[in-house]
């Protein structure tokens, strides 16, 4: 009997109601993690910091990101990606209503905790859920809209902060806490019209629970003609570990290496203006990820990740450069901040796409959370090892880390095959 009888047509899907409310309920997802990612540094600012606990908050985000992203990673390639939804979103609520009412310290970090824990899972399984439940004509273009969702996360959050900065502690805790809320509502109702992940279910061998799916979301759903489809490919096999070492040295490049102009030199040289720095490279980023978004399928992902990391290495080390001409000019600095953030936005969208794409179905979750799990969790030691920088040595550094993605990206151009350009995840 064929293993995969069901999921064979999945590719072949045309767009549908059900992948539409997948869209929804995944965009709501990402926005809803850069949310709550960037709370961290403005919910903070609600107590009085003990100085003790000065460093602990720089790696408090990250850290409980990772944590979930290694905790939910494996339980969903174990439970199941819309259980693991579940599990997520109910944590958000708690964490958002304990967030409103805190009024400690401790508090305030015991609930962003919580929901940093529940985006960190959260982001994982929709990272993989996308590649699985997306029809192979529309995935890439999904995934890239979905994922740039992170950026209008961080644009809003930008935005409301931008806001109420003048108003109450208690104005902005329920501003914050409301505005999750709301997101966590739309993720519920578009959830529940989702199906699981069939993919995975066959691969469990769970083939009745397969074919109730299949009936129950794409019974009516139109099959498209293999000739508008492009040709299946035949990929060479490649080890675990090269794909791991590629998908975690650029990830972790990414990681590293994003927010040079936004949050350390723009700050630095005009800090009257950083609210407003914050805003444009978001809205910069958001811009490019709809454009590059739109037309996904048909670029190559390998070019795509080359490219992109080509220019951040090279537009890093130009702004190092120009650090006089452009300190005292304003119109300049925004220029090349927008310029970098195009290609810093660019390879974000491409190396996410990648490190979740390239595993094997039944190990997809716990194979894309180890890279994300390492990669993010290399930028943590950073924010001490660099602490003492001065702005020409971090500059330099973060050249650098570039430049080992880069080196990444060509290898994988290189010795790697392509998953974009309409390629099943299969």
């Amino acid at each position: 009997m064929d293993p995969n009888p069901f999921s064979k047509n999945l590719d072949k899907f045309s767009w549908s109601r059900v992948h539409t409310f997948a869209f929804i309920a995944f965009s709501a997802g990402f926005f809803l993690e850069a949310y709550i990612f960037g709370m961290a540094s403005i919910a903070t600012g609600w107590v009085s910091v003990p100085k003790f606990l000065t460093s602990t908050l720089l790696a408090w985000a990250p850290l409980w990101l990772i944590i979930g992203i290694i905790v939910t990673g494996p339980l969903s390639d174990k439970l199941g990606r819309k259980t693991m939804f579940y599990i997520t979103m109910t944590l958000y609520g708690v964490g958002a209503v304990g967030l409103v009412f805190s009024g400690t310290y401790y508090l305030i970090l015991l609930f962003l905790a919580l929901m940093l824990f529940a985006a960190g899972g959260e982001m994982n399984t929709i990272m993989i859920a996308t590649h699985e439940i997306m029809p192979r004509k529309h995935r890439s273009k999904a995934f890239f809209l979905e994922l740039n969702f992170i950026n209008v996360g961080g644009f809003v959050l930008g935005l409301v902060g931008y806001l109420v900065q003048n108003q109450t502690v208690f104005f902005q805790r329920l501003m914050i806490g409301v505005t999750v809320l709301i997101v966590l509502m739309v993720l519920i109702y578009a959830r529940l019209k989702i199906p699981e992940s069939i993919r995975w279910l066959e691969k469990q061998g769970r083939l009745e629970d397969a074919e109730k799916e299949m009936k129950k979301y794409f019974g009516d759903v139109k099959i498209i003609s293999q000739e508008e489809l492009r040709p299946k490919i035949k990929v060479k096999k490649l080890p675990t570990w090269f794909k791991l070492f590629v998908a975690i040295v650029v990830a972790a490049a990414n990681t590293i290496g994003y927010g040079l102009m936004t949050y350390v030199l723009g700050p630095y040289y005009f800090p009257s203006q950083t609210a407003l720095i914050i805003l444009v490279t978001n809205l910069a980023e958001m811009a490019v990820g709809f454009v590059i978004g739109a037309f996904a399928d048909s670029l190559s992902r390998k070019l795509l990740l080359l490219i992109s990391f080509v220019g951040a290495t090279g537009f890093t080390f130009l702004i190092m450069g120009t650090i006089p001409a452009w300190s005292v000019n304003l119109s300049l600095f925004y220029s090349l901040l927008v310029l970098l953030n195009i290609f810093v936005g660019i390879s974000y969208l491409t190396e996410d796409a990648l490190k979740s794409e390239i595993w094997p179905t039944l190990r997809r979750g716990t194979l894309t959370a180890i890279a994300r799990f390492i990669s993010i969790g290399a930028y943590i030691p950073t924010i001490y090892l660099t602490s003492n920088f001065s702005i020409f040595q971090y500059t330099l550094f973060n050249g650098l880390v570039w430049a080992v993605g880069t080196v990444a990206a060509v290898l994988w151009f290189v010795k790697g095959y392509e998953t974009g350009k309409g390629v099943s995840v299969d």
